[in-house]
């Protein structure tokens, strides 16, 4: 099965991109998943093993259920290491931006990544990329993650063979987070081969999977459990959900980073549910509402994420956010469901 993604000419560009860089810098977008997380460290560890020096640079902190990633505790978060992840932006001869499509997307970070000197590589599988000065974009929107583009490029960049049990982990790991588990964005057959060849390297598949999804504390079982019986807002006629999670909701319940990662899925499973939206406070800026938006079959709530909250994503899975209060969220939300009525019914 041929699974190369670039042409010959990208290739070589590529190539001679990482041979003539030393010090490079890895980052993903602000509040990084599975995806951003495992595309990261397995690309540090390819380029580690050419010799490079390569550190992964995050805005700041990722779920606490994705700790036991391998080389996780060498990532430098932005906001609590400022000063050193700057220079390190500042002394790179390229930049890695992965598993975003815009420099505004790494937030508070974007200053030190746009004044980076380096040569900038993009790899990502989220529509429009915009990066006006990048040296390589592999954008590829019908990829199920990054980290399945991260596979795509070791392999054909010739790798595979001695990258390690440690590397198809973080890979593994990030493909399955971004398709929930390999249940949508999940169709195309390469995916299934890749999953074979991670297999190959001896990779616990179950274990990850635990790992990530049966991770969560009580008090964290309690919160999704309150958030399903006493939040939760069936539109059943429109075939939509919606809930809305307060700050102080969240201390309550001694919210931790990822302790609600997933649970805008959950409402999918109520028969004939077409649209699923999530509505949580950020945790210290105020007038800021994080959303998510998952979907089913054909219903497209990227368009919607697009249209009513700054955002985008992909068919199924998309995000975005309001500059407002909570209960300005919930009558966006509503507005949007309704203005989607039609479609939602079919």
């Amino acid at each position: 099965m041929d699974i190369n993604i670039l042409t010959d000419t990208e290739a070589a560009m590529l190539q001679e991109l990482i041979a003539a860089s030393n010090h490079i810098v890895i980052c993903g977008h602000k509040s990084p998943d599975g995806d951003a997380m495992g595309a990261c460290l397995g690309w540090r560890e390819y380029l580690c093993s050419l010799g490079k020096d390569a550190v992964v640079v995050l805005p700041d902190a990722y779920p606490d259920f994705l700790h036991w990633l391998p080389n996780s505790e060498k990532v430098v978060r932005f906001d609590k290491n400022q000063e050193r992840a700057t220079k390190l932006f500042q002394e790179a001869d390229l930049v890695c931006c992965l598993d975003f499509n815009a420099p505004n997307r790494v937030e508070d970070m974007e200053k030190a990544l746009v004044s980076s000197p380096a040569k900038v590589l993009v790899v990502d599988h989220h529509l429009q990329p915009s990066f006006d000065d990048a040296s390589l974009v592999v954008s590829r929107p019908e990829a199920s993650s990054t980290c399945e583009l991260i596979f795509r490029l070791v392999w054909q960049l010739g790798g595979f063979e001695s990258m390690s049990r440690k590397w198809a982990s973080c890979i593994y790991c990030g493909m399955m987070t971004d398709t929930g588990g390999f249940t949508y964005n999940s169709t195309d057959p390469i995916i299934y081969f890749i999953i074979g060849e991670l297999l190959t390297k001896h990779i616990d598949k179950d274990k990850i999977y635990r790992n990530v999804f049966n991770n969560y504390s009580s008090w964290a079982m309690r919160f999704r459990g309150y958030i399903m019986s006493q939040k939760l807002n069936v539109l059943d006629d429109l075939h939509a959900t919606f809930y809305a999670v307060s700050r102080r909701e969240m201390e309550d319940f001694h919210f931790i980073k990822g302790d609600l990662e997933g649970l805008v899925n959950e409402p999918l499973r109520i028969k004939g549910v077409k649209m699923s939206i999530s509505l949580r406070e950020d945790v210290e800026r105020d007038n800021l509402v994080w959303v998510s938006l998952r979907s089913v079959d054909d219903f497209p709530c990227n368009k919607v994420a697009q249209e009513y909250f700054e955002g985008g994503g992909h068919l199924n899975a998309s995000g975005g956010r309001v500059n407002g209060t909570i209960a300005d969220a919930i009558e966006i939300a509503k507005k949007a469901i309704y203005a989607y009525a039609e479609l939602l019914k079919k």
